[in-house]
């Protein structure tokens, strides 16, 4: 399989999503959200009905899928759904952009698996639910995602650091804990130093999660506290 089809691949998957989030999709929507022209997403059309997938044409309106067709086997309450919209607007408070851009992808497939009556009302909440703290906020990190995941499978991560001293130095980490104050924080265990410290992920210049492992750290995050504080 080569680039292109890949992408398409990639993209036909993305327009069923799109498909179950939304009751009703206009071609140039369609063609706006994947920067393609109208004529492809007409034939990617093509391609999902061959395929099997129960998409309704209405002329002149646009596409929809058959009431019905979902991805099983999630299922959400309204309460559940609307909780999860609600915390969407919290995440985009935060200042890591690879955090904001999982979570919105995130809430983009718990959408696509709602029934339509629910999820007319999870979009009207999305639109209508607002943090005034959120506006105008620097995202100023884009590491949590790839921390978060060097953390939970114990990968040893390479990391150009700048101090507060504005001293640049180059480290090999192994990550324990991250905390969110005003700044998003990482605890690890430093090699270059030998001992745990603290790292604020905006002063992370570049990152690399290595495929080397490291020994888990057999103590709780409420241990590291009482040990070292």
């Amino acid at each position: 399989m080569n680039d292109n089809d890949t992408k398409r691949l990639s993209r036909l998957i993305a327009i069923v999503t799109q498909l179950q989030t939304k009751r009703l999709l206009t071609a140039t929507t369609l063609a706006e959200k994947f920067n393609v022209s109208i004529r492809t997403i007409y034939r990617d059309i093509r391609a999902l009905e061959q395929a099997g997938v129960p998409i309704v044409t209405e002329e002149g309106k646009g596409y929809s899928l058959m009431e019905g067709y979902r991805v099983p086997p999630i299922m959400f309450t309204e309460a559940q759904a609307n909780a999860l919209i609600t915390a969407e607007q919290l995440v985009l408070q935060n200042k890591d952009t690879s955090f904001i851009k999982d979570y919105t992808e995130a809430i983009e497939k718990v959408k696509a698996v709602l029934k339509y009556s629910i999820q007319d009302k999870a979009n009207l909440l999305s639109e209508r639910v607002r943090f005034d703290q959120n506006n105008n906020r620097e995202r100023n990190s884009n590491s949590l995602s790839d921390l978060q995941f060097a953390l939970s499978n114990y990968r040893l991560v390479k990391m150009e650091y700048t101090n507060e001293q504005n001293k640049t130095t180059s480290r090999n980490i192994e990550p324990f804990a991250l905390l969110n104050t005003e700044n998003w924080l990482l605890v690890a265990y430093c090699r270059l130093r030998s001992e745990f410290r603290f790292f604020r992920l905006d002063r992370i210049n570049k990152l690399e999660i290595l495929t080397d492992q490291f020994e888990p750290h057999e103590m709780t995050l409420e241990e590291y506290f009482n040990h070292y504080y």
